[in-house]
């Protein structure tokens, strides 16, 4: 597909003249972009198009509180609409920021300065590999702590497509929007845990189907057998490795 049928909306947080660099590039790449700044309404009008969305951070993304949660409500759209992301900004926010908000891990992430005269590169790369994605089987970890959550994703990433939440409702809604083809659940989370989780699911008709595996700390047999009373697909202990986690999922995927 030539460039010149990709559509691109490239949304910034703070307009500069490298902003305008960005779009110039784009369009004399031959791509159709589309430039929202401020006016962050109008992104439901473009959901549908989109193959990719560029979005210029500002400096104080993960401290100005009303501007993450604009961040969060705008990806939880764009990954809803099936369109992938591009993010740049500062390099000391990015481990904050995904910290934050788990729903960005995976996403391309570029670090300012940017490269312009390296950008359609860079989209083209980012395409195929979403392209490449979407053909993977689709696995949720589910977990509170963030930072196991992404290390079972990067663990896991290129032989499944992963998707992180970190909370039990997030997961319920998240699942509601979107198929995936099994869940990585973490057995204990504060406010709604992992057996409550379970129980919502099997409730709802659209995700009754989907098979769960627990992930726990403690593999005491009075533990064991308390999880599995709950007739989960299986579980994980959180202490498992790599390879016994991919093969694992090899079995219940396959």
């Amino acid at each position: 597909m030539g460039t010149d049928n990709r559509h691109i909306v490239v949304i910034a947080f703070q307009y500069s003249v490298v902003v305008k660099g960005i779009e110039r590039k784009l369009a004399d790449s031959g791509y159709r972009v589309t430039l929202l700044k401020e006016d962050f309404d109008r992104l439901e009008a473009h959901l549908k198009s989109p193959e990719l969305f560029i979005l210029y951070l500002p400096a104080d993304i993960v401290t100005d509180r009303s501007k993450l949660k604009l961040l969060s409500n705008m990806s939880e759209k764009i990954n809803s609409s099936g369109g992938c992301m591009i993010l740049i900004g500062d390099a000391k926010f990015h481990d904050e920021l995904i910290a934050e908000l788990p729903i960005l891990h995976g996403e391309k992430w570029l670090n300012r300065p940017v490269d312009v005269s390296a950008l359609p590169m860079t989209i083209e790369e980012t395409l195929q590999g979403s392209v490449k994605n979407a053909a993977l089987k689709k696995i949720l970890i589910v977990d509170d702590d963030p930072s196991y959550a992404r290390m079972v994703s990067e663990w896991i990433k290129g032989t499944y497509q992963t998707f992180i939440v970190t909370a039990g409702m997030q997961a319920i809604t998240f699942l509601l929007k979107h198929e995936v083809d099994l869940i990585l659940l973490d057995y204990e989370m504060p406010v709604v845990d992992g057996p409550q989780v379970l129980q919502m699911l099997r409730q709802e008709e659209a995700t009754s189907h989907i098979p769960v595996i627990f992930l726990i700390g403690v593999g005491t047999r009075e533990g064991v057998q308390r999880v599995m009373e709950l007739k989960p697909e299986g579980y994980v202990l959180k202490s498992t490795t790599r390879a016994e986690l991919l093969l694992y999922l090899q079995e219940k995927l396959s």
